[in-house]
């Protein structure tokens, strides 16, 4: 046997992790894809409007002060269960106009509290953007947030 490894042995290990490292990316990557989309998202329910209050979060950059599902920045509460806090499991309406009154109400103007800005969002943005929060908050995430706070 050998004392040392030759150009040959190291290429064909070079080679062969590689491969296996490659396959086993490429399966983890399909196996995420199908369990997101089988399993932790529930795409019967996206409907136009969830589609449309993505777009408004995205248009108003709301990621840049908020966490989503743990995405995002941390300057203010984490929204992916929203919905959940303000009581929409059991009251729909109540926390629907709740949320809507929040964001209506902003910024509040009380010293030494950091502010949402008001983006005057029509009814029709602020429904969406609620179903948006709503739809987030049926997502299997696995345990996260970690606590019902965000």
């Amino acid at each position: 046997m050998a004392d040392r490894l030759t150009k040959a042995a190291a290429r064909n290990i070079f080679y062969g992790g590689s491969a296996f490292f490659f396959v086993t990316f490429v399966a983890l990557t399909a196996h995420s894809h199908f369990y997101m989309v089988t399993t932790s998202t529930d795409e019967s329910t996206l409907t136009e409007s969830v589609a449309r209050g993505k777009h408004v979060w995205e248009e108003n950059s709301c990621i840049n002060c908020h966490t989503l599902l743990g995405e995002g920045a941390y300057f203010a509460p984490e929204l992916g269960n929203v919905w959940l806090r303000y009581g929409g499991a059991d009251d729909a309406e109540g926390a629907r106009m709740a949320l809507i009154a929040w964001m209506q109400s902003q910024p509040s103007g009380i010293e030494g509290r950091r502010q949402m800005p008001q983006f005057n969002l029509t009814d029709q943005e602020l429904n969406d953007l609620v179903d948006f929060l709503a739809w987030t908050s049926t997502i299997d995430t696995q345990g996260w947030p970690p606590n019902e706070a965000g």
